[in-house]
């Protein structure tokens, strides 16, 4: 670094361009007295005794009487460690200029928006590490491999993982060896589609998918907005495409996250006079307080419901009102699925424990 160098990095730390030229001068010079130092530098013969004082009073140099008024720089230690606070504070402010704009405070704000896909998975990443009972999840091989140490270790937790693989034209799925543990139940799409993670009814996790033109990401803190991604994913990245796997098993408990899916398979047990008895974990709509309940259900009631169906009922037609009866020894409870309001409690986790025919 020349002197012109340095005396630009002086005055960035504080000093005024005469301060800087007399400091850089007397560095050269060792000891020097003031009619010298200002001989070697642009500091005016008049200005150049207010200028040292200034620097002493800074503690960059020392000056005393010989003859006339002479200057020495000090021991830099004081200099450095200021210059290096100073290095630190710039380095911490640029560090914290990339990092928010490559992920915005997000606590305040319902909806952001973020210009890197890979703050979109990261976020991801965060949320189903902190996830506590569901998650939906849309993504390519590629993607999977990116989240599946989490998704590993969120079902490990109990939490229900509803996973939807993404290939496009001769993209091949993981193997299943690979999705085993990830998840209770995966689909296939066989259409590229948007990166999607759904965690515990709250966030959002949402990005175009590689080949848009744009690239961006949605995060969403809001259980209303979730509500219609919610549905996204239940109609795009769900209902129609196959099982690829799945831990549901004659022998084992079904359990559901989604009250709609409970009623599609409660509904025709209903019909053929079935005792259904069943565990409902969610939230008292009115308290807002946790709960879970035990007892059978005894009905079901939702727009348009047709009691005597054979087939199972539209996906479409239960996405208005929904509810479920369950009778218990403390009384008799109306259940409601996401966002429930009319009912007592709102269903975030259905259990079958058993089914009986008489």
């Amino acid at each position: 670094m020349d002197d012109s160098e340095l005396t630009d990095v002086l005055e960035d730390a504080g000093l005024s361009p005469y301060q800087a030229e007399a400091y850089v001068a007397l560095l050269g010079l060792g000891t020097a007295s003031a009619t010298d130092i200002a001989d070697s530098c642009d500091v005016p013969d008049p200005r150049i005794y207010d200028v040292l004082r200034d620097l002493e009073t800074k503690g960059y140099i020392e000056t005393f009487q010989q003859d006339s008024l002479t200057a020495r720089a000090r021991n830099p230690d004081v200099v450095l460690e200021d210059l290096r606070s100073r290095s630190s504070k710039y380095l911490n402010a640029a560090e914290t200029i990339e990092e928010r704009w490559n992920q915005p405070e997000i606590s305040d704000h319902e909806v952001s928006i973020v210009k890197r896909f890979e703050t979109v998975v990261s976020r991801a990443r965060e949320l189903i590490e902190a996830a506590e009972n569901q998650i939906q999840v849309g993504v390519d091989p590629e993607q999977f491999y990116a989240v599946r140490e989490e998704l590993i270790a969120a079902h490990d937790r109990g939490v229900n993982i509803k996973l939807s693989i993404c290939t496009g034209a001769g993209e091949d799925v993981p193997p299943l060896s690979d999705i085993e543990g990830t998840c209770a139940e995966a689909r296939n799409r066989e259409i590229p589609a948007p990166f999607f993670v759904l965690v515990d009814r709250t966030w959002t996790c949402f990005a175009p998918h590689h080949d848009s033109v744009n690239e961006y990401g949605v995060l969403v803190k809001d259980r209303t907005h979730t509500y219609v991604f919610h549905w996204f994913f239940l109609t795009c990245l769900w209902e129609i495409w196959d099982t690829l796997y799945t831990e549901r098993t004659p022998e084992t408990p079904t359990t559901y996250v989604d009250l709609r899916h409970a009623v599609r398979d409660i509904e025709p047990l209903l019909n053929e006079d079935a005792t259904i008895e069943a565990v409902v974990v969610g939230y008292d709509t009115e308290t807002k307080e946790s709960v879970e309940l035990t007892g059978r259900v005894t009905g079901i009631d939702y727009t348009g419901s047709n009691i005597g169906r054979t087939d199972p009922v539209p996906l479409a037609q239960l996405a208005g009102r929904i509810s479920a009866t369950l009778v218990t020894d403390d009384g008799t409870y109306e259940v409601g699925g996401w966002g429930a309001v009319i009912e007592e409690v709102e269903a975030t986790e259905i259990t079958i424990t058993n089914v009986e025919y008489e």
